[in-house]
């Protein structure tokens, strides 16, 4: 008897488990990336600007003015097998510098980071994420002055 109960305990297992299709397992593993993926961004109350997040945590705006900042911020992004409103996404930056340096990064888990936008420059442009953690983030040194930032 005792010898039944084991056995028996594993074929619940293995029925629980077969009943879910392939599409609906995928799907589970992608909300779990996805809730953790949005820990690694930076807490609200940590941020040196103001950040209103769109239709998720991958777009939205940040306007920020900076007085002799230097550290990192990451601001948009996440984790994803494939994001539910398309892997694509417009990028506007407008960096308006006093002093210091400030690179606004893209920073995705299959290629090495991209300097999107530099101090006193602008940037514009759609990009094509993959699926992997894509994270916007910023990089300053010293910096004074002041980011507008729109994802879309």
């Amino acid at each position: 008897m005792k010898k039944l109960i084991p056995l028996f305990l594993m074929l619940c297992c293995l029925v629980s488990v077969t009943a879910c299709s392939k599409d609906e397992i995928v799907s589970n593993y992608n909300q779990a990336l996805q809730s953790i993926g949005d820990k690694g961004l930076t807490d609200d109350k940590d941020l040196q600007g103001k950040r209103e997040f769109g239709i998720d945590s991958y777009v939205g705006n940040y306007t920020a003015d900076y007085d002799d900042f230097s550290g990192n911020e990451i601001i948009f992004g996440g984790t994803a097998l494939e994001r539910d409103n398309g892997n694509k996404i417009e990028i506007s930056c407008d960096i308006a510098a006093q002093t210091g340096n400030l690179k606004l990064i893209l920073q995705t888990g299959t290629d090495e980071p991209k300097i999107l936008c530099d101090t006193e420059s602008s940037y514009n442009d759609t990009i094509e994420l993959p699926s992997a953690s894509n994270y916007v983030l910023i990089e300053a040194d010293n910096f004074t002055g002041s980011l507008k930032l729109k994802l879309k």
